[in-house]
């Protein structure tokens, strides 16, 4: 077939439009980018996410240094400008895409993200404590939460006595600028440091932390003694003791800790004969108090053949929850998984009803952490293996699903967490 000059030149102007807005003829335009880190070579992958297939695909430059060592969580600010890295320390002392400007100790690593997902290092910031492991932001986006596994107090809390009662936590709060990206330490205006009369830098939290969670204005932290430490958040970022002391969860091997609607829920690794795969353990958050009240009839089993639960979402719609398994008791399915229930109206999880059997889904080999795409099309993991895997949701039911053109992505060496932004204000 001849096209006239005319159906030519409206032919070329359709296919200027459609390569102006990043689209081809085998995807869609970039809907959000994405950023995984690895530990083995301190490195941050970066990838732009296709529209219409949920497929990633690398900006130029990628993959970039994580700016410290040993990576292991990260947060977008609010906005899509800027992105921190909290390096834990103590892992590879260089890194194979570039200098480590915050050295091998522990600390966060500030980056400007500029078109296509590409990253410019900033500046580095240090928490007050050691071993930093997890962060999040506040609802604004306004202030930073940096979860470090030991305080600057407990002098004999070394390698030898970690995960005993000699050690407790902190989070280091900062101020986070929304032009410069840049952070500022918030005091804690409750306590006083006895040796100096002066405010404390840090907010103490329960032993050894290890990841922490924010639901409306509360803020609670997952301790390995099986309980968890809560906060009130202020506007300010001031975090305040609420009347309740430590909470004890009833987890025998507390793995995770999230916050969906007006739920918290925490997996728990452990396995006995009346929860092989593990369980899911439900609470509502009580109030101003900032308690965690067991639902009646909430603590769900996770699905088998899944086992060693380690990581959970909530969907955007706080309609469903995944549960991201490392291993798997049956050797002749996929070794890591994902098991998908529905949240229903009381906060209780409900296995979701999957014909092909598929539920729980196979991923790649150890998960670490799981995002949803800006789109809420798509959910991905980031694999101990250095892979992501993508699944389509389907909003409807909760179902998840193989991408259309593949569902692995090669990522960085021994992947930990990844982190997803949908703009760039």
């Amino acid at each position: 077939m001849k096209l006239s000059r005319i159906g030519r030149v409206s032919m070329a102007l359709v296919v200027s439009v459609a390569m102006g807005l990043g689209m081809t003829a085998c995807g869609g335009g970039t809907i959000g980018f994405m950023w995984v880190l690895g530990t083995q070579y301190n490195q941050i992958a970066a990838f732009k996410i296709d529209d219409f297939t949920g497929n990633l695909t690398s900006p130029p430059g990628s993959p970039f240094t994580s700016g410290g060592s040993n990576p292991v969580s990260l947060v977008v600010r609010t906005g899509g400008r800027y992105l921190y890295v909290i390096n834990k320390g103590g892992g590879a002392t260089s890194s194979a895409s570039g200098s480590l400007p915050c050295g091998t100790a522990g600390g966060i690593a500030e980056f400007a993200i500029g078109g296509q997902g590409v990253l410019t290092f900033q500046q580095c910031f240090q928490s007050q404590g050691s071993t930093p492991v997890w962060a999040a932001h506040d609802s604004t986006g306004n202030f930073l939460y940096v979860l470090d596994q030991v305080a600057p107090a407990p002098a004999n809390c070394d390698a030898t006595h970690i995960n005993t009662s000699s050690c407790y936590g902190d989070i280091t709060v900062f101020s986070s600028d929304s032009t410069t990206g840049r952070l500022t330490l918030v005091l804690n205006q409750q306590i006083k440091d006895p040796n100096t009369g002066l405010q404390l830098t840090y907010f103490p939290v329960g032993n050894t932390p290890k990841m922490l969670a924010l639901s409306g204005s509360c803020l609670f932290t997952l301790n390995s003694d099986q309980t968890v430490f809560p906060y009130s958040a202020g506007s300010s970022g001031q975090l305040t003791l609420t009347t309740n002391s430590v909470i004890n969860t009833g987890a025998t091997q507390a793995t995770s800790i999230v916050a969906g609607g007006t739920s918290v829920y925490i997996t728990d690794a452990y396995s006995s004969p009346s929860s092989p795969a593990g369980r899911i353990l439900p609470f509502t958050v009580g109030g101003t108090a900032c308690s965690l009240n067991t639902i009646t009839g909430g603590p769900t089993n996770n699905l088998s053949p899944a086992t060693n639960p380690v990581y959970t979402l909530v969907d955007s719609k706080s309609a469903y929850l995944y549960v991201a398994n490392q291993s798997s008791t049956n050797s002749t399915t996929a070794n890591s998984s994902i098991s998908a229930f529905k949240i229903q109206s009381n906060g209780t999880l409900l296995a979701i009803p999957e014909p092909s059997g598929l539920n729980p889904y196979p991923i790649g080999a150890g998960p670490v952490c799981m995002v949803e795409d800006p789109s809420n099309q798509y959910l991905y993991t980031s694999n101990g293996d250095g892979t992501v895997t993508g699944k389509v949701l389907f909003a409807p039911t909760g179902q998840l699903s193989n991408l259309s053109r593949g569902s692995t992505f090669t990522a960085v060496g021994q992947a930990t967490c990844l982190a997803v932004s949908g703009n760039v204000d």
